[in-house]
């Protein structure tokens, strides 16, 4: 893992983009972010969006996932240590702590010689509403 950078100073971009974060529960891409940003008359560049949630995520105030692998989206998420349950048809997703992962990622690493520095899970299926569709 690499060090942490300097914290970022406050932009009115950042603030926007930390404030449209802080209203959605489940994980956006850059471009939704940005389209709501714009529709808010926000005028952010796209770019701007993608580097500000780029330092956001580097410096562990947002949580990114990958939508098998092809797209990257970002949430605010709690500070402690979690993993995700998303949905794959509506994209809902909840925090779950995870003591289990937590000792076996411990022990596979020692198993293999490795000194464990983290690790990010993410769980994919179909919500209860969605099965229910």
């Amino acid at each position: 893992m690499t060090e942490p950078s300097a914290p970022q100073r406050q932009t009115w971009q950042r603030a926007a983009v930390l404030d449209a974060l802080d209203r959605h529960r489940d994980f956006l891409t850059a471009q939704q972010l940005h389209q709501q940003l714009d529709e808010a008359g926000q005028k952010i560049s796209l770019a701007t969006v993608y580097r500000t949630l780029q330092q956001m995520a580097a410096l562990g105030e947002i949580d990114v996932i990958s939508d098998d692998g092809k797209q990257m989206a970002f949430r605010r998420c709690s500070s402690e240590h979690h993993h995700h349950l998303v949905c794959t048809e509506c994209a809902r997703t909840v925090e779950v702590s995870g003591p289990a992962v937590e000792r076996w990622a411990v022990s596979t690493a020692d198993e293999h010689g490795f000194t464990h520095s983290g690790h990010r899970i993410e769980i994919y299926g179909l919500c209860a509403t969605c099965q229910q569709r």
